[in-house]
């Protein structure tokens, strides 16, 4: 586990309830004879603890819908959490009021998964790398900030001359380096990188994969890395949190998790990559439904699709305990030696 030296951003018992009720008289329900109140959420995360280590590279993986980019949007501040807490360098900062949370907002800064979405077509390039510089470091000067633009836009790979062109006169890869050049203009220490590179085709991904782990060397960046594409871990990765349903299942560096996965999920998630060798492990089918946010299942939320599921599994929700091989996992199944 991190020492509190070592760890820069660290999530405790997070939550995030999204309401589905709708306004009080959507609400109201004539049951037996009398009016009730009836309200619904989406559970899309429940009890997440996770600290991520100043210069490494974080992994956050799991299906579509399992709360990874939930986390990522809340630990940024673009969502509010319904409980835990948010710590950045040992300083909560989740609870702050928009003030004092500016300083933080130049030290975090994100990249999001469509390139196509998040840059302004309104705005030139130049004006989009512009705008964060300006915002963030209003003591420079008109020249030092074009000096700036520039010097980020070469880090990419952009030329400096393209300034004056428009988001749609640029490729999906090329808009994702302009995205990862807005990210690095205000100089972050942390990086959260929601699926970057998956709208991209794979013969762009790995460009801007090289890329930003060049910038992560250079600039002595921390990455919360946001994806579901397991080779993209086994590439980019220093340590990996395997989610489900809301939950961290597994948690490990990502040599330890690829060579021995310990929780059954994780197990049937890493035999579903494609692989060439002849040793490679079965394909894992697993059985049933993910089951739905609203009404989370008692217990493990991974227990109705899980072949080592017993009454314990069923009743009560499993804790991140220390494996041998230095990760964690929330297993019962593991703790009690059955697996």
């Amino acid at each position: 586990m991190s020492t509190a030296q070592e760890t820069l951003v660290d999530i405790r018992g997070l939550e995030k309830r999204f309401d589905l009720s709708g306004g009080l008289l959507d609400q109201l329900r004539f049951r037996n004879g009398r009016i009730e109140r009836h309200q619904e959420h989406v559970h899309a995360i429940n009890g997440v603890d996770l600290s991520v280590t100043r210069g490494e590279a974080l992994c956050v993986v799991g299906e579509s819908g399992c709360g990874k980019s939930t986390v990522a949007r809340t630990v940024m501040g673009l969502l509010s959490p319904s409980a835990g807490e948010i710590h950045y360098d040992g300083k909560r900062i989740d609870d702050l009021d928009h003030k004092a949370v500016l300083p933080y907002r130049r030290k975090m800064q994100m990249i999001f998964q469509n390139p196509y979405a998040s840059l302004n077509p309104r705005m030139t390039i130049r004006q989009t790398l512009e705008e964060p510089i300006r915002f963030h470091q209003p003591e420079l000067s008109a020249s030092g900030v074009a000096d700036k633009v520039a010097e980020v836009m070469q880090s990419v790979g952009i030329d400096p001359d393209w300034g004056k062109r428009f988001a749609h006169e640029f490729s999906g890869g090329q808009r994702q380096r302009i995205s990862i050049a807005r990210a690095l203009a205000v100089d972050p220490e942390f990086i959260v990188a929601d699926e970057p590179i998956s709208a991209l085709d794979v013969s762009i991904q790995a460009q801007v994969l090289n890329l930003m782990m060049d910038a992560q060397e250079s600039r002595g960046l921390t990455y919360l890395f946001i994806t579901h594409d397991l080779a993209v871990v086994e590439h980019f990765g220093t340590r990996v949190a395997v989610m489900y349903l809301g939950r961290v299942c597994e948690l490990a560096d990502t040599a330890t998790l690829f060579s021995s996965p310990r929780h059954p999920y994780t197990q049937a998630l890493l035999s579903a990559i494609p692989r060439l060798e002849d040793d490679r492990p079965n394909h894992i089918r697993l059985h049933g439904e993910v089951p739905t946010p609203v009404e989370l299942p008692s217990g493990c939320v991974f227990h109705g699709r899980c072949p080592y599921a017993n009454d314990r599994c069923r009743q009560e929700i499993p804790q991140l305990i220390a494996t041998d091989g230095g990760g964690q996992v929330a297993c019962h199944a593991v703790e009690e030696g059955r697996l």
